[in-house]
């Protein structure tokens, strides 16, 4: 199994995605990394670490997307961009099963949908990004989550049954299909939720459990939320600024007075568990699914420790089979013409 690495895509890279990158292939056995990007930088970089080099390759791309750049500008004139090249081998080398990167997002979504090709039925993919839950057993699905900012209600519904699709492939018995919206009853909503409720309400092949309300997202009641992913990015942004909010406000109040700084002594390790289980860090990235190979978007401010955990994903998720799955899905749902 190879894994590609775009490592000349986000804020720290190459180093923090390099270094991630062999991280993990110190970590676990049972795949390959391939760096994609500048070979004598990436060489370089590499003599700074000690590793198993069979099991680390080199595609030399001398370009660069940048976050600045148009996306789909970019994707057509930088052919020879980590971006461009990764998604070439990735469609033409069954070698390669998965592609992970924390450069520009519409970049990603652009050449994933473009160079790598949706899976048959798949009207959009969507970013489905692992949301932790108080059970430490539990985990939800948000999507979309940015990769579709106007939705119209196929997208949405195609969004539960990919959902589902993934949900059930990771193990998860009949998992809870969540409508986000403005209130808990069945007629709350904008008229993109008046629409795709009756449809989920009615749609065999998923278990939907109706609206849900944005503070209710990590509440453990449902296992997938689906919404448009312009509301979805709000939620998912909001969340992760929420949580650092309230992880600095506590470490303020820790170092506020000598008691406060005992007490903080005490409950050091359920402070450093609480960090742990809502850092984005710790967690990977989101997963582009819809596509024909995983594709999987990290934070572009990704440190090695996230690009580790990206890679980790990458691999799991490989072998997952989601393509069929998926497939399988979308075919219980016929839209109205």
């Amino acid at each position: 199994m190879k894994i590609l690495v775009d490592a000349f895509g986000g804020d720290n890279s190459p180093v923090q995605i390099i270094q991630g990158a062999i991280d993990a292939v110190n970590a676990r056995d049972g795949f390959t990394v391939v760096l994609v990007g500048k070979e004598d930088v990436i060489k370089e970089e590499l003599k700074k670490y000690k590793f198993d080099a069979s099991r680390v390759e080199i595609i030399h791309a001398p370009e660069v997307i940048t976050c600045e750049e148009e996306p789909t500008v970019a994707i057509r004139k930088k052919p020879d961009s980590s971006l461009c090249v990764a998604f070439k081998e990735l469609k033409e080398n069954d070698e390669m099963k998965a592609f992970v990167s924390a450069g520009s997002t519409g970049a990603v979504l652009v050449g994933a949908t473009l160079k790598l090709g949706r899976i048959k039925g798949v009207n959009r993919p969507a970013l489905c990004p692992t949301l932790p839950t108080a059970d430490d057993n539990q985990k939800v699905y948000l999507l979309d989550c940015g990769a579709n900012a106007d939705c119209k209600p196929i997208n949405l519904v195609q969004f539960a049954l990919m959902g589902t699709a993934y949900a059930e492939a990771q193990g998860i018995e009949n998992p809870r299909v969540a409508l986000l919206s403005n209130g808990t009853e069945d007629e709350k909503g904008n008229m993109l939720n008046h629409e795709v409720f009756p449809i989920l309400k009615n749609l065999k092949g998923i278990n939907f459990v109706g609206n849900i309300e944005g503070r209710d997202i990590l509440n453990g009641k449902q296992d997938i939320v689906v919404t448009d992913g312009f509301a979805g990015n709000i939620a998912l942004k909001s969340i992760e600024g929420a949580v650092g909010v309230v992880m600095k406000i506590i470490k303020q109040g820790i170092y506020s007075s000598t008691k406060a700084k005992i007490g903080g002594l005490f409950l050091k390790d359920t402070f450093g568990t609480i960090r742990n289980k809502l850092d984005y860090q710790n967690k990977g990235g989101a997963l582009f699914i819809g596509v024909n190979k995983p594709v999987i978007k990290a934070h572009g401010s990704s440190t090695a420790e996230t690009i580790m955990n990206t890679v980790f994903q990458a691999v799991d998720y490989a072998g997952f089979n989601i393509a069929d799955k998926i497939t399988e899905k979308l075919a219980l749902y016929t839209p109205e013409v």
